[in-house]
């Protein structure tokens, strides 16, 4: 079973909503061409309320009663530079616990550079082990040519298409707060080499219990990608709090065999007051 698509799926939504190879395929052709190209393509803006630099968000993960796994979200301490654009260097890592290795050793690790000004992805990189099974991939985001250079090849793309983690984090910052329950909203996302037109839709606020205490939420359920792993589009609920952060509370799904839990443990560097956190 791949739980890299569990834990790609749940960077994305959990918010409701290499190497030189891939470099010399894009630098290959004419400077001037390719400086051409981005004088003439000017990238959107958007303003990210959400979010900040050193922000740091920790997760439990059980597999039906067990304590199976953890995942660390975290954004670089100070902007990076990437194809002369400054972004925000995120990280995702989910593994098993050291307990429960020897059922299932999972070590998945997912990086992104997301444009500091367009919160559109500029490159993605992942690197997986699932016990005997690996999988690495490594893409750039070209948005002016709609096109997605990467080791497994060249790919067709919307103009701000999404990787995986970059998804997380630009729809943080959608306005939910006119939101109608049942209204949906489309998100076009890179995973192994395929473009999916994904989304989620809204399913009203629900405060519930956690680790950290009681948090006010918004309840999503995203369009899953029906493989090995999911049966059913519609088999994962979110909770993301109801505040500025809206940072990824809780994600239950049901998957081919049993179901998974994930609960938010710590957190670290928010960018706002986390109102939504109930206070004893």
């Amino acid at each position: 079973m791949k739980f890299h698509r569990f834990f790609a799926l749940l960077a994305i939504v959990t918010t409701a909503s290499g190497a030189g190879l891939v470099l010399s395929s894009f630098t290959s052709g004419p400077q001037s061409d390719a400086m051409a190209d981005e004088e003439v393509f000017k990238y959107r803006k958007v303003s990210n309320q959400a979010f900040t630099y050193n922000e740091k968000l920790e997760y439990r993960v059980h597999y039906g009663l067990i304590n199976a796994a953890s995942v660390v979200l975290e954004v670089s301490q100070v902007p990076v530079e990437k194809h002369d654009r400054k972004c925000y260097n995120i990280r995702a890592e989910g593994k098993t616990l050291k307990s429960f290795d020897w059922a299932y050793k999972v070590r998945d690790r997912f990086e992104t550079f997301i444009d500091q000004e367009a919160m559109a992805p500029i490159s993605y990189n992942k690197s997986v082990q699932e016990d005997k099974y690996t999988d690495n991939d490594l893409v750039t985001f070209k948005h002016n040519k709609k096109k997605l250079y990467g080791v497994k090849g060249v790919l067709d793309m919307p103009a701000y298409t999404h990787d995986i983690i970059s998804a997380l984090y630009y729809v943080r910052n959608i306005d939910f707060s006119k939101a109608r329950v049942g209204d949906k909203f489309p998100l076009d996302v890179y995973l192994d080499n395929k473009i999916y037109n994904l989304g989620f839709k809204y399913a009203g606020k629900e405060t519930i219990s956690t680790d950290i205490g009681k948090v006010k939420c918004l309840k999503f359920v995203p369009t899953l990608v029906v493989d090995r792993v999911f049966k059913d589009q519609d088999d994962m609920t979110v909770w993301v709090s109801d505040d500025e952060n809206k940072i990824p509370v809780r994600v239950k799904a049901k998957i081919m065999v049993g179901s998974i839990k994930v609960d938010i443990t710590g957190y670290s560097g928010l960018k706002n007051e986390f109102r939504s956190l109930v206070k004893k």
